[in-house]
């Protein structure tokens, strides 16, 4: 039997976190790393799967405060762990004693070696909800999962982006709230675009080619 797809299984044998394709993450396992609960599609070999909360009693307050936080489980043991969600693209990025912000909807899988916490954007009062992010530092390799393809924006000048839009952010820019409230109508492509990230400074932001999958409905 002769195809692709078997190419793709030997080709992919490294130790660590790689793409098994666009859609797909692999991790060669031999210690622990944390993931997004429900984020595993396969596994081989002698895994186990831990549930991790909010990640200690400082980020459970905070998760139980805002509604927001990162649901993790800690994957440990020696084998192959593959992890998906919903499809999304999928992205590496390599942390070399720098920080960088994810919004934790879109947080895949991190490397165990990574310190994190979950902090609020500054202007966001409690009414505005959904802005708190997760700030991870030190050096590893995060996974982040996009709904559509991104585009990596480059922040020189003041910028901003829908709160559902933004992926992650070097932490070295200055964020904050803007609300447009006469141009809440007109802008963006959902139904809450009075309200928008503003990113000022020098460094990036990666935007998601959506607002994410929509809200479900409630019954009756």
């Amino acid at each position: 039997m002769r195809s692709q797809l078997f190419q793709q299984a030997q080709e992919n044998t490294q130790p660590g976190m790689h793409l098994q394709n666009h859609k797909m993450l692999r991790v060669g396992l031999n210690g622990e790393f944390y993931a997004r609960q429900g984020a595993m599609v396969a596994y081989q070999g002698q895994v186990d799967f831990s549930y991790e909360g909010a990640g200690g009693v400082g980020k459970f307050f905070k998760k139980a405060f805002t509604g927001e936080g990162l649901p993790l489980m800690k994957v440990s043991g020696r084998g192959d762990v593959f992890l998906a969600r919903d499809a999304w693209d999928v992205h590496l990025i390599d942390l070399e004693d720098e920080q960088l912000t994810v919004n934790g909807q879109n947080v895949l899988a991190f490397e165990g070696g990574l310190s994190w916490d979950i902090r609020r954007v500054e202007g966001a009062g409690i009414a505005a909800g959904g802005l708190f992010n997760t700030v991870f530092g030190g050096r590893g390799r995060v996974a982040v999962a996009c709904h559509g393809a991104p585009v990596l924006i480059n922040v020189d000048q003041p910028t901003f982006v829908d709160t559902d839009s933004a992926v992650a952010w070097s932490s070295t820019l200055r964020t904050g709230v803007r609300r447009t409230m006469k141009a809440g109508a007109l802008i963006g492509r959902g139904s809450g675009e009075a309200v928008q990230l503003s990113f000022e400074g020098q460094g990036f932001v990666l935007v998601q080619a959506s607002e994410g999958p929509p809200a479900p409905v409630a019954a009756g």
